[in-house]
């Protein structure tokens, strides 16, 4: 009787493990449903090298999500005066995108919004090709950055009650989602410190809670009516002065108020990177997608994916579904990134290690 199925033992064997894999999936799936990296897109030059290590690292990490920070990145056909020097052309993009659904990963872009329009000294292509668009016009970018500084300047700010602006970023956004064939964009919004300043004529007086507010359910409104998704950062809806955590990785001017404003249909993606701050509870019992983005010490973040889990596994079925998961974020190059992760160079921050923390992270991700 056992010797007519010896012929099917290999096809056998192989349906076991297929069996077996899909069953692995489905169970990390329901343990940890988004495992992300948020990082810039690659350049031009480094982009064959990224797609491979799409292909060949992502996807056997079991990663499922992945935000590229495109910003001015690509050749814009709607507004070309904003692509960078060097962009990405839409058949570079179609690279990525063919590699990512071939893995099974959701690709994401990202545009900065509202905040991020200038970095210390250096404005981004918007408000370099539209100064109109500056919240701060009167606020000078020095030629060597030092914080702090008289102007509390970290990074400038569009006005979010231009009457034109939108026109343009949209025009940006739409095209963007279109070559990126994406359900979800990725806003930014973090670390807005210029926000219905006193100088502006449009914003001057008004509700800083309401200003913010107004444009994140402007944006979400926009990707809705294609049925799109919003992610962006949850800093600013933290209240820095309350919890301790403060300025930079939340609100000291005011505009954690508009948690109770914006869409609960927004994702959030709340970023701590020097502790464990339980934020994604907050955010989950307001009515939001959390997902929790570790940076640079491999110890937060594997605290950070326990703590994911563990409200997972204790919320109510009404709560268990707004703990989404983990996303690494890595603040470099994709190059200088694929270079470290490589071995080609070393760590030369002393304040942390991102390679050590993504690599750790997953690695914990894995034991899942």
């Amino acid at each position: 009787m056992i010797k007519p199925l010896l012929p099917l033992l290999p096809l056998l064997l192989l349906l076991s493990l297929f069996s077996s894999t899909l069953i692995s999936q489905s169970s990390l799936d329901s343990l940890l449903p988004v495992r992300g990296l948020c990082i810039a897109a690659p350049n031009a030059q480094g982009l064959d090298r990224f797609v491979k290590f799409i292909g060949e690292e992502l996807a056997p990490m079991q990663v499922n999500t992945l935000i590229l920070r495109v910003d001015y990145n690509y050749q814009y056909k709607s507004h070309p005066e904003l692509a960078q020097e060097n962009a990405l052309s839409e058949a570079d993009i179609k690279k990525l995108v063919a590699v990512c659904q071939e893995a099974n990963i959701e690709l994401i872009p990202q545009i900065n919004l509202l905040g991020h329009q200038s970095w210390h000294s250096k404005a981004t292509k918007l408000i370099e090709v539209y100064p109109q668009f500056d919240e701060t016009p009167s606020v000078k970018l020095p030629e060597k950055y030092e914080w702090p500084n008289d102007d509390g300047l970290y990074c400038k700010s569009y006005c979010p009650l231009h009457p034109e602006v939108h026109g343009v970023v949209f025009a940006l956004v739409d095209e963007i989602m279109d070559v990126f064939e994406a359900n979800a964009f990725h806003a930014g919004l973090d670390e807005v410190f210029y926000i219905g300043e006193d100088e502006c004529p449009r914003c001057s007086g008004l509700d800083k809670a309401e200003l913010f507010a107004g444009e994140v359910t402007k944006i979400r409104n926009h990707l809705a009516a294609n049925n799109r998704k919003l992610w962006m950062w949850g800093d600013r809806l933290i209240d820095g002065k309350t919890t301790g955590i403060g300025m930079w990785e939340a609100s000291m001017n005011n505009t954690h108020r508009a948690i109770d404003l914006i869409p609960k249909d927004v994702v959030i993606c709340d970023w701590h990177y020097e502790r464990a701050d339980p934020t994604a509870a907050y955010f989950a019992t307001k009515g939001f997608n959390v997902v929790t983005c570790p940076w640079r010490t491999e110890e937060v973040a594997i605290k950070q994916l326990h703590q994911m889990v563990a409200y997972r596994n204790s919320s109510t079925k009404a709560m268990r579904e707004n703990f989404q998961g983990m996303v690494q974020t890595i603040w470099t190059g994709a190059d200088n990134f694929l270079d470290r992760y490589y071995g080609v160079t070393e760590n030369e921050d002393k304040r942390g290690d991102y390679m050590k923390c993504f690599k750790g992270l997953f690695a914990e991700i894995g034991k899942l």
